[in-house]
């Protein structure tokens, strides 16, 4: 049975969250309530289909024309409004075999934030990586999107293994790549050449040699790429620094499975790290110290850690189908929603208006929860054939409280009868004696 924790929530203040399951759902949560309310799922984007499985995620969040792209299991990416879900775009690589292999998925997704606004509402660019170290750069024009898109350029980032984690930069100028087999490596994206790669680690004691493999993998700082933090299976936390040397400038353990998912927080100093058995904490990197865990056990492998960017929430969300809101000063739990799907990765959507939210309909149940809850509501209770026929515990005890209240009232009855009888009784002999006493005179006269 999975380790949980049973805790009082508190309640989270507005914001809005995607998340994408493992059946490519898209559905969002929203907390509008200003007093600390709890979040619930207000809308659902997509049809449940394995084959969609969502594989990686970007979104430029900003005021005006926000857009989405998301890579599913089939190759396809789609770019979409974060507002409504409507889909700007479609990208099928059906005439590529290499990318079309299920052993050859997108695995790292990258939407470049344009400059200039006028250009962002027609077309987008977006970086992608494949399992095999296929990396490209394509355009797309969102206002005729049955042209497709236009390849920019491509190029391999690794010889042999498989990509498993991927990031750009803040200032989007330089992508860190690394997976199982693969050392973590700098590219340079405006002249797509390698400017810095990790050093493998050394033989032990046995002169074994143990090829590292790299699961998570995060900036420290947005503004410089100098500095990253890596996971790796082994259950360890690297950090890296590109101007002081190719190993790890520092690396800890944490607990004993591998790490699965880490983001990195405002201040620049402090991470948050999960792994496969659901535990997560918070770390400085300076030390290596652990400042603390979050309290509520995980039932499942954490899979997507996402900082909010103005509010001190952080979101979790992974195989246990539970999308988790924490508090990163308390680091407690502030909410919890059961979303049926294993849930691949969580966004935030800081320009997120209460008051606009508002005049829309907010749907507490999606369709699918609805049809479940009157099924329940309106199926009974499976009981044994002994006991169809039988009274339940509360009717039986109102029967015997009827049956009781019968017998005290016939008793009571009764001795109202018997005390009436020996009125009379005695009523009736005072008035024979009388009558003889009567007798009796008329005799003495």
């Amino acid at each position: 049975m999975p380790r949980t924790t049973t805790l009082e929530c508190s309640g989270c203040p507005p914001l809005r969250a995607l998340t994408f399951d493992a059946l490519g759902l898209i559905k969002v949560v929203e907390a509008r309530d200003k007093q600390r309310g709890a979040p619930l799922v207000v809308e659902r984007w997509g049809d449940p289909e394995s084959s969609k499985c969502v594989m990686a995620v970007s979104m430029i969040d900003r005021k005006s024309h926000p857009l989405l792209a998301v890579a599913r299991k089939n190759n396809q990416i789609e770019v979409l409004s974060p507002v409504n879900g409507d889909i700007q775009a479609t990208i099928s690589d059906a005439n590529d075999l290499d990318v079309q292999s299920e052993e050859n998925n997108i695995v790292g997704l990258h939407l470049f934030a344009k400059q200039n606004s006028e250009l962002a509402f027609r077309d987008c660019t977006l970086l992608t990586c494949t399992t095999k170290g296929n990396a490209s750069i394509r355009s797309i024009e969102l206002a005729d999107s049955s042209k497709g898109s236009s390849c920019i350029k491509t190029w391999n980032v690794c010889s042999g293994g498989n990509i498993l984690c991927c990031k750009v930069d803040g200032n989007e100028k330089f992508a860190l790549f690394g997976g199982k087999c693969v050392e973590m490596n700098i590219w340079d994206l405006n002249n797509f050449t390698k400017i810095w790669n990790s050093k493998p680690p050394t033989k032990d004691n046995l002169g074994i040699f143990t090829p590292t493999c790299f699961t998570s993998a995060t900036f420290l700082m947005k503004d410089d790429h100098r500095k990253f933090v890596a996971g790796t299976n082994s259950h360890q936390v690297r950090l890296y620094d590109v101007s002081a040397q190719r190993r790890p400038v520092l690396s800890f353990d944490f607990r004993e499975t591998p790490i699965k998912a880490l983001a990195e927080d405002i201040d620049g100093y402090s991470i948050y790290v999960g792994n496969g058995s659901g535990d997560m904490a918070s770390v400085d990197i300076r030390t290596g110290k652990m400042l603390g865990c979050f309290s509520g056990k995980c039932s499942g492998s954490i899979r997507s850690i996402v900082k909010h960017p103005e509010l001190p929430v952080i979101a979790s969300c992974g195989l246990d189908s539970y999308l988790r809101l924490w508090d990163t000063k308390t680091r407690q739990l502030l909410s919890a929603v059961f979303l049926k799907q294993h849930i691949i990765h969580v966004l935030f959507d800081s320009n997120f208006d209460v008051k606009v939210a508002d005049l829309l309909p907010c749907n507490e149940q999606t369709p699918t929860e609805i049809l479940v809850s009157k099924e329940v509501e309106g199926s009974p209770l499976k009981r044994k054939k002994s006991s169809r026929n039988k009274p339940d515990g509360g009717e039986r005890k109102k029967r015997s409280k009827q049956s009781k209240e019968r017998k005290e009232s016939k008793e009571n009855d009764g001795w109202e009868k018997i005390a009436s009888r020996d009125e009379r009784s005695k009523s009736a002999s005072k008035k024979g004696n009388k009558a003889q006493f009567q007798c009796c005179d008329l005799d003495v006269d």
